[in-house]
């Protein structure tokens, strides 16, 4: 069983990094905004992050252009320490059904969304690899309904295949999903009620 403390292990690192006068560049995968908000009034103290959005999985079109609006407008409205930039990947919905043929009926949470999980999570790890990037890391632990174990399994290993260091996190620890939802509020950010796949959309129904 699993029973690493990942927010512990950042706070060690971060603790590190303030030691030696460090602000690294990270690579930050992300989901969505209200998710965003907590994670990057958190990291950017620390961090000079570019968000990387790419989230092929969302459903429809129409919901993943509401989501990328959402999101370039936190940044533009959000004060951070360091520089915030985004960067948005491509909307190829194509990659995830194909990705995911065959899992349909499977519900929610189970291996379906780890192949979600890493097919985003490889994108960002590639690039910020290809990018000199210090870090990389994704938004999604700060979701009580993903799996922060899982998340950061995928990481790991994704580092290690491209060569950047992943970010332990687990975001939900430290009142952070309580945050984000309080952040959200504040800027009056659009709350989606599902993850943003068609069958999490099933799900909410």
């Amino acid at each position: 069983m699993n029973r690493r403390n990942y927010q512990r292990e950042l706070d060690g690192l971060i603790s590190r990094m303030q030691e030696a006068k460090e602000t690294p560049r990270l690579f930050l995968h992300a989901c969505c905004a209200p998710c965003s908000s907590y994670v990057l009034e958190y990291l950017s103290r620390y961090f000079r992050i570019t968000v990387f959005y790419y989230n092929p999985n969302i459903y429809p079109r129409e919901e993943y252009v509401k989501r990328v609006c959402e999101i370039r407008r936190l940044l533009g409205e959000m004060p951070f320490e360091n520089p915030v930039e985004l960067v948005e990947g491509e909307y190829d919905p194509h990659r995830f059904f194909s990705l995911v043929r065959g899992m349909e009926k499977l519900p929610e949470g189970g291996e379906r969304c780890f192949l979600c999980y890493r097919m985003r999570m490889e994108e960002a790890a590639r690039l910020a690899g290809e990018g000199g990037y210090d870090y990389f890391a994704t938004t999604l632990s700060i979701s009580p309904l993903k799996n922060a174990c899982k998340i950061n399994e995928i990481g790991e290993e994704l580092g290690e295949k491209y060569h950047v260091r992943h970010l332990p996190s687990d975001f939900k620890k430290k009142n952070g999903f309580k945050r984000s939802v309080e952040l959200s509020g504040e800027y009056g950010l659009y709350r989606q009620n599902y993850c943003g796949c068609v069958f999490s959309r099933e799900s909410a129904r």
